[in-house]
């Protein structure tokens, strides 16, 4: 079976075991990518790895989403802020860490097979994903989570090449990321209001802490103008309708994942999960445990 290790706070994590990566690269689907660890590891304070060139047996993604770190690859130091991230090659000695006063939150993993250094080729530097109105940060972060979800399934092989194909997917937004953004399913973004635009942006950004002026610096509009404007046109708040997104998004989750409330509270916004609990019960009028047990369809 997979092992899942926790850590930091609210951390995910799987690592393949070898037999299954052996497995893996004998199929004609899996030696193509494959993943070998994949987890989530937020707000993750003193966060350091270090490997040789022997060591570094895989490419290895990171993607951060919050905060700062940096990573260290042919004797040069790089900065990483949020919404960038890189991809650090195999056989390369390399090192990287979270900054320690303002600790990066990341999606990562490790991969690889025969066309992993295609998809790694031009990422070993940092990358920018900057949140726009078109960007489909939130479809990425959905996708990397169906990725997540098949690893930690346990042991089935249909479960892991899914993830390989999805792996594809995942990869080919970062590579091709104007074609991915180009050829969104969703309605024309470029006809939205300032209101529309406010709330994909809240959408885009509902794993960290959002305040009132930047989603009105968002749209360039002042603080007071916005708020009367959204709340004339949808009855409610900014704030509070960004909270009705987190808490539907932790239904999503709930509805969909084994997550505890402690692994679902930073993924929506909330470091506090007590505090995240009485925010979605009082919103859903019930607590998350009894959202869960309620029988739904």
């Amino acid at each position: 079976m997979p092992r899942i290790k926790e850590g930091f706070k609210g951390e995910r994590a799987v690592i393949l075991p070898a037999f299954l990566i052996e497995e893996l690269k004998k199929d004609f689907l899996g030696r193509e990518l494959y993943i070998t660890d994949i987890g989530y590891y937020p707000h993750a304070n003193f966060h350091y790895c270090e490997r040789n060139s022997e060591e570094a047996k895989e490419f290895v993604l990171i993607y951060c989403v919050e905060g700062e770190g940096w990573f260290e690859l042919d004797q040069r130091r790089h900065i990483v802020t949020a919404n960038q991230f890189f991809i650090l090659p195999k056989q390369k000695a390399h090192a990287y860490g979270s900054n320690t006063n303002h600790p990066w939150t990341i999606y990562w993993m490790h991969f690889n097979g025969e066309k992993a250094a295609f998809f790694s080729t031009g990422f070993d530097c940092p990358c920018s994903i900057t949140p726009e109105e078109h960007s489909r940060i939130k479809d990425r972060l959905t996708l990397f989570e169906e990725i997540y979800s098949s690893i930690s399934s346990g042991y089935n092989k249909n479960y892991m090449l899914y993830a390989t194909t999805s792996l594809f997917h995942f990869l080919g937004s970062m590579k091709f990321i104007g074609e991915y953004r180009d050829c969104r399913t969703t309605r024309d973004i470029g006809s939205k209001d300032v209101v529309q635009l406010s709330i994909h942006y809240m959408q885009e950004n509902l794993n960290r802490k959002i305040r009132l002026p930047e989603i009105a610096r968002e749209v360039k509009l002042s603080v007071s103008y916005f708020s009367n404007l959204f709340e004339e046109k949808t009855g409610s708040s900014p704030l509070r309708y960004l909270t009705y997104l987190r808490v539907q998004e932790a239904c999503h989750y709930l509805d969909f994942t084994n997550l505890k409330i402690s692994q679902i509270s930073p993924l929506v916004g909330y470091d506090d999960s007590l505090y995240f609990s009485r925010i979605f019960t009082k919103t859903m009028g019930m607590s998350p445990s009894e959202y869960k047990a309620k029988k739904k369809g």
